[in-house]
């Protein structure tokens, strides 16, 4: 597993294609975001996901704001089939 400077957020070999994941999950970061993006609020994330609390809903926003440049391909790819 690899760390990352965020509490909750870390990369490991063979999860989700090695991209940063809620640690203890396989959330992706971009999932939570994707989430956010498409309208739901911090609670409906967290209710989605029971194993999030709203602070690490809160530290995957804040990795993206610091990651955008690789988030945003997966972020794109998920929403893709929403806009259709």
């Amino acid at each position: 597993m690899i760390a990352t400077s965020y509490r909750y957020i870390v990369r490991k070999a063979g999860v989700r294609g090695g991209h940063a994941v809620v640690e203890g999950t396989r959330i992706g970061v971009h999932d939570v975001v994707a989430m956010i993006r498409t309208g739901c609020s911090i609670d409906e994330v967290v209710q989605a996901f029971p194993s999030l609390t709203r602070a690490k809903v809160y530290e995957c926003l804040a990795y993206y704001e610091d990651h955008r440049l690789e988030l945003e391909p997966l972020i794109a790819e998920q929403t893709a089939n929403l806009d259709a």
